[in-house]
Order: structure tokens, then sequence, then C-alpha cells
């Protein structure tokens, strides 16, 4: 056990956190299985495993992946993914689910299908839980809720309104709940004062991990005063998970249980909790006579060998195009989630200036860990005009799976002052290649959409929202409307209406499916306030269009649905100032709330509160219960403009407090 592991990196500056690894290293030194050792590339601890142990460990997943036990070989599986080893998981898991018939078992190998990579399974288990029977509704559910993914959110809000079910019902909340449902949350917390032992231990096991000190007082609780030792042990474990020091100690010795079951959970809530105190025993419990024990004794060795994940509830801020002399503007970004979770982040890159009428392209950069590190860029769509190419989209073209299939790259060609186009290019290769380029609107004229702005409706159609005018310099006054594609992008027309507009007119539209069908249309103005119009055939013709009664400059507003709630997201600046050029500059950043489809608006909040920078061109998508946002951050007074990612999780949007939602790294 001495050479086992070789060090422990860590790199935390807080003289706590100093005193405790020391702590821990003084303990694991002493059982001779650490050392210490420091890295600069890290803002998180990890242990870094000699790779006899490693070895060890991958020994134990991979015998307990290829076992005839299924659950154990599904847990196995989970293991060997977290390890870094999912393209193995992949060929292994891969030819089992289409022939296997039970649901529970297909959610189980969709589930790790998906941890493994293959994001495609998804809708897979969405459609269990949609079914009829109720038999594999839980197994859906908690599949969804420990993977983290719940489609656009439709099937499961719906579940968690008809469910009667208590352990379903049950799974359903914490699958919304994670993605920072409110009332999803509450119904968990009400369901670890249950008195059904399994009911509340569930709930409990749940609170562990998306919950927060304020549910420990009731863990507390369940831990007294149950009589069965199982629910003691997941009301410890959930405490460890939450911090609490007393839980940690009474984690350890449940890891020497006489209770295999009582071990397996410890040995698994042990890694999650990162708990280092813990690696003895663990590495002890790699003989253990219960497979499913050794294998998770295994996984929670490998665990804490790896980089941890981002805290539930901390943002995420990195401006990952920053601006330079060479290029000193990078702005209108936008992000897409790739099959296997992998984020791409393109942007427009100007070069030497920092008008519209600049040359430039467009430029990509990839993150495999959720936004905190990327690799280097690369151009994904080369300066094909007299002027420049901008305003990039990224979007999945196909409804029905939009975990897989073809990924459209839309952007502008900029010739001059009256010859600016939208283009599609399509990969079907995730994003690896793009195909030749499809000229979206066919007709002559100066055609502005925004960034990260297609639509893709329920029926499968494609609406590109688009403000026109013949000439920008001569004319420079706008009308909004669509152009629509009912064959996944292949062929293109113009929508018959148009919306018009006082003054400039209607510009920079942005268009969303409301929940009766319609389709609402929200633009920038010159009058102090967001327009609306609707249409009621898919986008094709539109209502006389008036305010929206949200207070904007001229700028762009972002608008999309939050998944686990059904709310309306807004993202635009809430300033006005009459009188001045744009109607005031475009900071701070806000965000806001609806659940009326957009009549009313709460939480009106500022996510950017640094009034020294403007801050627009804002793109959103949701991901792992988070909203992943771009924006450019331009320094007043400066030509210099990055593009700016955050992440931010959803419960923060619907906290008690009504603070700005400052970067909280």
């Amino acid at each position: 056990m001495s050479s086992s592991i070789t060090r422990y990196v860590r790199r935390t500056y807080c003289v706590r956190s100093i005193l405790l690894r020391l702590a821990v290293f003084a303990i694991c030194c002493f059982c001779g299985v650490i050392g210490l050792a420091q890295t600069k590339s890290q803002k998180y601890s990890r242990l870094v495993l000699q790779r006899g142990l490693e070895n060890r460990c991958l020994t134990v997943l991979r015998k307990g992946m290829h076992t005839p036990e299924f659950w154990p070989s599904i847990h196995a599986a989970e293991g060997l993914t977290v390890s870094g080893q999912g393209q193995e998981v992949l060929a292994y898991l891969s030819p089992k689910y289409p022939v296997e018939k039970d649901d529970r078992k297909r959610c189980g190998l969709a589930r790790e299908l998906v941890r493994a990579g293959d994001r495609s399974f998804v809708p897979l288990m969405l459609r269990i839980l949609a079914k009829n029977d109720s038999y594999a509704h839980s197994h859906a559910a908690e599949s969804l809720y420990k993977i983290d993914e719940i489609g656009d959110g439709r099937i499961l809000r719906n579940a968690f309104k008809k469910e009667k079910q208590s352990m379903a019902k049950l799974m359903i909340a914490a699958a919304l709940g994670r993605w920072g449902n409110p009332k999803a949350m509450t119904h968990i917390r009400n369901q670890a004062k249950h008195k059904d032992d399994l009911i509340s231990r569930t709930a409990g096991w749940i609170l562990g991990r998306i919950g927060d000190r304020s549910d420990i007082p009731q863990l507390r609780k369940n831990m007294k005063r149950s009589n069965d030792p199982l629910t003691k042990a997941y009301a410890v474990h959930s405490l460890a998970l939450l911090g609490d020091d007393e839980a940690k100690h009474l984690l350890l010795k449940n890891l020497a249980s006489d209770d295999p079951a009582i071990r397996t959970y410890a040995a698994t809530f042990a890694g999650d909790a990162r708990l280092v105190k813990a690696l003895p025993l663990l590495i002890k419990m790699l003989d253990d006579p219960n497979l499913d024990a050794r294998i998770r004794a295994a996984q929670s060795v490998m665990v804490m060998s790896r980089p941890s994940g981002l805290l539930r509830n901390r943002d995420l801020s990195r401006d990952v195009f920053p601006a330079s002399d060479r290029f000193p503007r990078n702005s209108e970004g936008s992000v897409l989630v790739l099959r296997d979770g992998s984020f791409l982040f393109a942007t427009t890159e100007f070069l030497k200036g920092s008008s519209d009428f600049t040359h430039a392209h467009i430029v990509a950069r990839t993150s495999r860990d959720e936004g905190k590190t990327w690799e280097s860029k690369k151009i994904l769509q080369k300066n094909t005009g007299k002027m420049n190419v901008m305003s990039v989209t990224l979007r999945r073209l196909r409804h029905r799976n939009p975990y897989s299939g073809p990924i459209g790259l839309f952007y502008l060609v900029k010739n001059n002052f009256n010859d600016l186009q939208v283009f599609l290019r399509v990969s079907t290769d995730e994003a690896k290649s793009f195909g030749e380029p499809i000229r979206v609107t066919s007709k002559p004229g100066y055609h502005v959409m925004n960034n990260d702005r297609v639509t893709v409706l329920s029926s499968g159609r494609l609406l590109v929202p688009v403000s026109f005018s013949s000439d920008v310099k001569l004319s420079n006054r706008f009308v909004s409307s669509c152009w629509i594609s009912d064959d996944e992008g292949k062929s293109w027309r113009e929508g018959i209406g148009k919306v018009a507009y006082a003054k400039r007119g209607a510009m920079e539209p942005e268009v969303l499916e409301l929940t009766d069908g319609r389709i609402q249309m929200i633009f920038r103005t010159q009058l102090g306030h967001i327009a609306v119009s609707y249409s009621s055939d898919g986008g094709d013709s539109w209502s006389k269009a008036k305010s929206w009664n949200v207070i904007a400059p001229e700028a762009p507003a972002t608008l999309r649905r939050i998944p686990s709630t059904g709310d309306l997201l807004l993202v635009w600046n809430r300033i006005y100032r009459k009188g001045s050029s744009h109607g005031g500059k475009r900071t701070p950043l806000h965000v806001a709330l609806s659940s009326d489809e957009g009549k009313t608006w709460t939480r009106i909040r500022e996510i950017e509160t640094d009034r020294e920078n403007t801050y627009s061109y804002p793109s959103l998508i949701f991901y792992r219960g988070r909203a992943i946002l771009s924006y450019w951050v331009n320094p007043i007074g400066t030509r210099y403009y990055s593009t700016r990612l955050r992440s931010i999780p959803l419960s923060r949007f619907y906290s008690v407090s009504n603070g700005n939602l400052r970067d909280n790294r």
C-alpha cells in the first residue's frame, strides 16, 4: 500500500484548506498511501494515482462490467466512464441496448451510454417515462436525474403534474430539481419528512446531492428517528456530502459495516464527497467479498483522482475570445453542446478594426469540461464576403432528437451596404466538417440575422428571423420577417408577412414558440422598449406590432424557455436614456423570468454590474441545470470587444434573494 498513491495534488490558498490537507496528508502518510505535491494548472484538488493502484481499480471495474449480473455491470460501466474509459463502455454496451426488452434495464443501459459520451440515448429514457405503462417510470426518471438530462423538459413537467406513484414522482422531482425547479425542490424536501423509510431516505439521498446546508436539520432528524440501519446510513452519507463533520466520521465507520449494502453506499458517497480520509478503507475494499462494494470502492478511488466538476451553486465566467490589437473585436457568439457533451463555441473575429464593416471571419473553440478550459481556436468559416462573414448561429436541425443529427452553421456574408445574405452549412459528423453553403435569403438586399437566433419549432420547421433593408446606408429602415424551411434546411422560402414599426423600424428579431402554438416575435426599436408581434401560422404571417412593455435601449434581447420550469428567461439591457445614442449605453446586463408567456416579468436582476463595460448580443442555451450565456464585453471608450462565456446555475434565478447575479466564481 505504501506505493499505491505517489502524490496528493492540491491547489487551494485559504489557510483552512491548507491545514485540512496537511491533516489528511499526515493521516495518509501514516497509512502509507499518499505523498504531497502541487500543480499550478488546476483550481481543484485531486489525487494522482500510481500506475499499480490505477490498474488495480480499472481491473475491478472491467471485471465488474463483464459480469452477468446486470446492475453491478451497469455500476461498473459508470465507474469506467468516470475513470476516463468512456469509449470502452460505449463499445461494450452499445450492442446490448437493441436486444434488451426490459424497460428498466433499457434505462440503465441508456443512462450509461449517455454518461459515456452518446447523448442521443436521452430521448429513449424520455419516451419510457412518457409511456402509459408506469412499470419503468421511476427508473427512467432516476436515470435522467443521475445524468442531469431532461430534454426540453415538457415530458418531465407533465409527468410531475400527473404522476401519483410516490417514488416515481420523487425521482421526476429530482431530475427537475437538479435543473433549478423550485416546486420540485419543495416536493423533495416534503418527502424527506415522509413516515415511510424508503421514501424519506430516497429524498435524503437526493438532497445530499442537490440540496444545501438548510437540509441538514431534517437529515439529522431522519438519522435519529429511524431504527432501520440502511435509512440511518442514507442520512449520514447525505449529511457528509453537505459538509457535516460528524457525518463524515460516521461514513468512515460505515465503510467497515457488516452490511454489504451499507458498505456499498458508503463507498459511493465517499467518492462523491471526495473524502480523502476514506482512501485506506476504500483500497482495502477492492478485495471486498461483495461485487458491488468492490465496484463502488474502485470507482470512488478513481473519482478522487479525476478533476472535480463545476460546483453546483457557483458561476463560471471566462473571456474565451479576448480582444487584442490584432483582433480588437470578438463578438456575436453561439454555443452548441455536441453529442459527447463537449461545448463548441463560435464567434466573429474582426481583423484590425471593430466596425460592423471590417474584415472578419468566424472562429471556434471546444471545451470538454463544461467551459472551464478551452482548446485552441480554429477558423470555422473563412471570410467569403467582400467585407466579412459574421453573426454565427450553431443549431441542431432536427427537432425529434436534438442530441444528434445534422448541425447547422448559420452566418451572414456581407459584400456591401446593400448586399448582406444569410447562409447555412450543414455538418453530419458533429462539426468536424461542414458541407457546401446553402443560401437562405434568396432576394437582393441587406438581411440582418443576429447571432444565435435560429428557432426549431415542435413541428420541425426552421425559422430564420431577419430584419431587412434595401440599403442600410441610404434608407437604414428595417422590416422583420422569417425565412422558413420545412425540410431541415435543404430549401428556404420567405414568409408572407412583414413586421413594421416606427422610426428605424423592426430590428434584430428573436422568435419563440409559445405553449398555445403561436410564435412570438420580439425586436429592437428606437422607442425605449422592446416590441412584439404574433404568428398563428408557424411564422408565416404576423399581427400588427405593439409595445411589449419592457424597457430597453436600441439593442437586441434574447428570449428562451427554461426546460425545467417552462418559464421564459429574457436577457437584455434594462435601461433607456431618451436622446442618447442608441437610447443609452448597453450596461448593465439584466435577466428576468416570466411564468405567463411574457405578459409580466419578475426576478429582474443584473448579471453584469460593472458600468465601466457594455454588454450585448447575448446567446443562450441550457445544459445540466445551467444557463450557458455568451455576450460581448466592451470597456466603454475603447475599441476592444471580448466574447465572454457565463455559466449560471438555474437555481440562482429562482433564489429567494433579490440580489444581483454577480460573477460568483
